[in-house]
């Protein structure tokens, strides 16, 4: 989103937006996600994927690694950001190392031949990690300056973001 600025030029707000109390939120759900499939892929988890049978105990291997590395990837974002809203490295030294990061498994690559067959809370934690990648990757182009459209796609022009705005305010 943009505002009009002194010079009536626009100014993203998504910047803004990500520097205030949402990033936190996020950051403090993101942690405490990788703690809690920490301890389920030590603890319980462990005990759960020695149940399975040969086939679904290798896609439990398969999908625990996809999900802990996904997780591993969203911390180093949340914790780029963080230094960054903390004024302990500039932005630009941010994005450098985000550009290091690759996220993959995406989630639109879940499922598949015995996916169901994965006990439900290994599967719970793979899709709330894949809401927090969604949520991270909106916050990440808001940082960037772009709004994230509702398909996932990014908006960088001003008349959609205005047609939005008029949007969600008719709605009320």
């Amino acid at each position: 989103m943009a505002e009009a600025g002194e010079s009536g030029q626009a100014i993203s707000i998504g910047p803004r937006i990500v520097a205030s109390g949402g990033f936190d939120l996020l950051y403090r759900e993101g942690m405490a996600l990788i703690e809690e499939v920490a301890g389920y892929l030590d603890g319980y988890g462990r005990a759960e994927s020695q149940l399975l049978a040969r086939e679904a105990s290798f896609l439990y291997a398969t999908e625990s690694m996809r999900l802990t590395t996904r997780l591993m990837q969203l911390a180093s974002w949340l914790l780029l950001q963080r230094a960054v809203n903390e004024g302990e490295i500039s932005k630009e030294n941010a994005r450098s190392e985000k550009e290091k990061v690759k996220f993959s498994a995406t989630p639109s690559q879940r499922g598949g031949p015995g996916y169901e067959l994965l006990p439900d809370a290994l599967r719970g934690y793979i899709d709330k990690g894949d809401r927090l990648f969604d949520r991270v990757m909106q916050f990440d182009q808001m940082e960037r300056g772009r709004m994230p459209k509702l398909d996932g796609s990014v908006a960088n022009d001003i008349a959609d973001q205005l047609s939005r705005l008029k949007a969600a305010f008719a709605r009320s």
